[in-house]
C-alpha cells in the first residue's frame, strides 16, 4: 500500500503497521472475512501495547457477560458504579485510584484503576487469574498466540492491580495493572484482536453492538494526550471518534470510528462505515510525532482503500 510509505517518516527506530478491510454491509461477517490488505514492518517483532490492552481486557469481560459470569450491571468500583461504568470509564474513579471524583455516570474519567478493579472482579467471579481467563477466553480462541501480560510468567501472574489485599481494591499503580495495560505482542497479533473488533466470533452480535454504541452520550471528558471534549464518547472498552478534533484517528474517519490507542506508541482503529481498520506498534511512546502522523495515515489509508478521504 502506498500509504503505509508514511510509517518510513515517524521518528522511531522500529514501527509495524496493517491496514485490513471487510464488508460493512455483512451482518453475518465474521473474523476470516476481515482480510489483511498491506502490512509494513516487522509483523512478528513483539512490543508493548500499554492501553490497547484495554480492548482486550474489555472483550475478556464480555465473554464473561455472555456466559453469565458477570453483568454488565453488577456493582464494581466506587459506590453505584457497575461493570458498564468502569469498561466505560464513567464510574468517578480518578485515572490512577486513590478519591472518588465524580458520581458514576457524571464524568468521563479516564481510568486505568478501573480497569484493575475489572481484572480483580474478573477473577473472583471465575475462580481463575485473570492472565488464565483473558487466555482461554479471548488470547487462544484468537490465535494470538505471540502476546502475553507483562509480569506473567511460570504459569503464574504477578497481580492484576490489586496489591493493598482487599479484593477489589485499586493498585497503588493502576497503569502498571495487566488488565489496564500489560499486553506485549507482535503486529499479528494485534491485527487478530482488530479483525474480531470489526467482526465479532467470541460475542454476540448484539453485545457487540453495545460495546461499539456510545454509553452515556451526553457525559464530557478529557481524551488523553489531547484536550476535553463535551461530549466524550466512548463504548465498552473502545474510544468513539465522534466529532472530536483534534484526534488520533483522520479527518476522513467516520464518526462511528472504534479504537484505543497506547503511550507506548501503539494504536487499533476500525471504521464500521468504510470497512476499513489500521493496527500499528512502535517503539517510541505516544507524542507529538503520533499525534500528527496517525492521523496522516488514517486519512490516507482511507483514501487509498476506500474512497473515503483525501491523503494529506
Amino acid at each position: 500500500m502506498d500509504a503505509l510509505r508514511r510509517v518510513s517518516d515517524w521518528p522511531v527506530d522500529r514501527a509495524a503497521v496493517a491496514v485490513f478491510r471487510f464488508d460493512p454491509l455483512s451482518g453475518a461477517a465474521r473474523r476470516h472475512d476481515v482480510d489483511v490488505v498491506g502490512t509494513v514492518g516487522d509483523s512478528e517483532d513483539p512490543l508493548p501495547w500499554a492501553s490497547v490492552t484495554k480492548p482486550a481486557t474489555a472483550l475478556a469481560v464480555l465473554v464473561a457477560v455472555e456466559e453469565g459470569t458477570l453483568s454488565l450491571d453488577d456493582p464494581a468500583g466506587p459506590p453505584g458504579s457497575t461493570v458498564r461504568h468502569l469498561l466505560a470509564h464513567t464510574s468517578g474513579l480518578a485515572p490512577e485510584g486513590g478519591p472518588v471524583l465524580a458520581a458514576p455516570g457524571r464524568r468521563r474519567i479516564y481510568s486505568n484503576a478501573g480497569y484493575a478493579l475489572l481484572g480483580d472482579l474478573l477473577s473472583r467471579r471465575a475462580g481463575l487469574t485473570f492472565a488464565d481467563y483473558l487466555a482461554m477466553g479471548v488470547l487462544e480462541p484468537l490465535g494470538m498466540s505471540g502476546t502475553s501480560l507483562r509480569g506473567v510468567g511460570g504459569g503464574g501472574e504477578s497481580g492484576t492491580g490489586s496489591r493493598s489485599g482487599r479484593p477489589g481494591s485499586p493498585a497503588t499503580s493502576p497503569a502498571a495493572s495487566p488488565a489496564a495495560a500489560g499486553l506485549v505482542g507482535p503486529l499479528v497479533d494485534l491485527v487478530a484482536l482488530g479483525r474480531e473488533w470489526a467482526a465479532p466470533t467470541l460475542v454476540s452480535p448484539e453485545t457487540h453492538r453495545t460495546a461499539t454504541s456510545v454509553q452515556y452520550p451526553t457525559v464530557a471528558g478529557v481524551l488523553p494526550g489531547f484536550q476535553r471534549f463535551d461530549p466524550c464518547e466512548w463504548g465498552l472498552g473502545v474510544e468513539i471518534r465522534g466529532h472530536k478534533q483534534p484526534h488520533w484517528t483522520g479527518g476522513a474517519n467516520a464518526p462511528a470510528t472504534y479504537g484505543h490507542f497506547g503511550r507506548s506508541g501503539s494504536f487499533l482503529w476500525v471504521d464500521p462505515v468504510a470497512g476499513v481498520g489500521c493496527a500499528g506498534l512502535s517503539d517510541r511512546p505516544f507524542g507529538p510525532w503520533a499525534a500528527q502522523g496517525w492521523p496522516a495515515l488514517a486519512d490516507a489509508v482511507l483514501a487509498e482503500v476506500s474512497g473515503t478521504g483525501a491523503t494529506r
